[in-house]
């Protein structure tokens, strides 16, 4: 554990959580879940113990001050910002690199700012593992438990245990695979061979990126670039110079996916609870009801009245007295300057809303 550091990628806008999470205030800044604690904060809190406060932040130009305003430990050092969003490879291969130039037996393991996870213990054990695993040369993942058969995840498919020392639960990684449809999701969830792919790894720096110059030979040289230039005073030159220049790709397809057909990842079963707040029903269930009704209530629950009304969730940052009467599963989300009305059933369709707002043009509610 101590050659192991953390790194939270913090992008994203989070569109179907719109018009809570904008572009200037993404999800990770928010607390969704009614804990007192920012994503982006309780993320950190998991992490600060495993590894001592050795953590990297990536995230974009524009939320450099929250961030900054949410963790207060962050160092100059530590803090990544992208001028403009090039997806996980870039992010993730450039805290690796950055690592690397310091220390080249540095184990690292990257989790997003935006998901919700319980127990502490739980998490942490599965980070142990996964740190003891990837000490042995691999690059290790950590998966859950499918609760449901979903087709909104991407899963792995886990074949032999590896019998890795301190790391009782560590197995092969037979193959990542797509979202699935129903059926086949239900199959996957049947087996008990498959576990939902929540994008978090933990691997020695030296093999993630090994691995990205083989399958991304140029992302892996301008990141290199900007990483030997990261601790000097040319730091700010070369990276305007070079990050507008990078390929964008996810690192499942940079790094995970070929690393597994080489043989070269493992995975952690993790037994904690998951979630990665990916609309309003998952705030829902993330929040309990604050009134007999069942109605879910986040901001000011005094000027919320609910009446033969169910299942519903209420998001509201204004004063406004909000009614529900007669209604089931609503979600409305009250903004100073927007307004969202749908139904739990249809919370992932919010993204086409903004999608719609920012082909009009109306870019000053995105």
């Amino acid at each position: 554990m101590s050659r192991f550091h953390a790194v939270i990628p913090a992008g994203g806008v989070g569109t179907r959580l719109w018009p809570l999470s904008r572009a200037a205030a993404p999800k990770f800044l928010h607390d969704l879940t009614g804990s007192g604690s920012t994503l982006i904060r309780a993320t950190w809190d998991r992490l600060a113990d495993l590894c001592e406060g050795r953590i990297v932040v990536v995230t974009g130009v524009s939320h450099e001050q929250a961030v900054r305003a949410q963790l207060p430990e962050l160092t100059d050092a530590d803090l990544v910002l992208e001028s403009e969003p090039k997806d996980s490879a870039a992010a993730i291969g450039l805290a690796a690199a950055i690592l690397y130039t310091r220390d080249p037996q540095t184990i690292m393991g990257s989790f997003a700012a935006d998901h919700v996870i319980a127990p502490l213990r739980l998490f942490q054990e599965a980070v142990r593992e996964a740190v003891a695993t990837a000490a042995t040369g691999r690059i290790v993942t950590i998966g859950i438990a499918p609760s449901f058969p979903s087709t909104g995840f991407g899963y792995i498919r886990q074949g032999e245990n590896l019998g890795v020392e301190g790391a009782p639960h560590a197995h092969h990684v037979v193959e990542f695979v797509e979202k699935p449809d129903e059926a086949t999701a239900n199959a996957y969830v049947s087996s008990g061979e498959y576990s939902w792919n929540a994008g978090m790894f933990v691997a020695p720096v030296e093999l993630m990126l090994r691995h990205l110059e083989a399958n991304q030979p140029e992302l892996h040289a301008g990141l290199m670039e900007i990483a030997e230039a990261w601790d000097t005073p040319r730091r700010d030159e070369v990276t305007a110079r070079v990050w507008p220049t990078l390929p964008k790709i996810a690192i499942d397809y940079a790094v995970a996916e070929p690393a597994a057909a080489a043989g070269d990842v493992a995975v952690i079963p993790g037994a904690f609870t998951w979630d990665d707040v990916g609309d309003f029903a998952a705030m829902a269930r993330l929040n309990h009801a604050l009134d007999s009704d069942s109605v879910t209530v986040m901001g000011d629950s005094q000027r919320v009245y609910s009446d033969k009304s169910s299942g519903g969730i209420v998001v509201s940052d204004t004063n406004r007295v909000i009614a529900l009467i007669g209604i089931d599963d609503v979600v409305v989300v009250d903004t100073h300057d927007a307004l969202l009305v749908t139904t739990k059933e249809h919370a992932q369709s919010v993204k086409a809303a903004v999608a719609h707002w920012k082909d009009q043009g109306d870019t000053d509610v995105l």
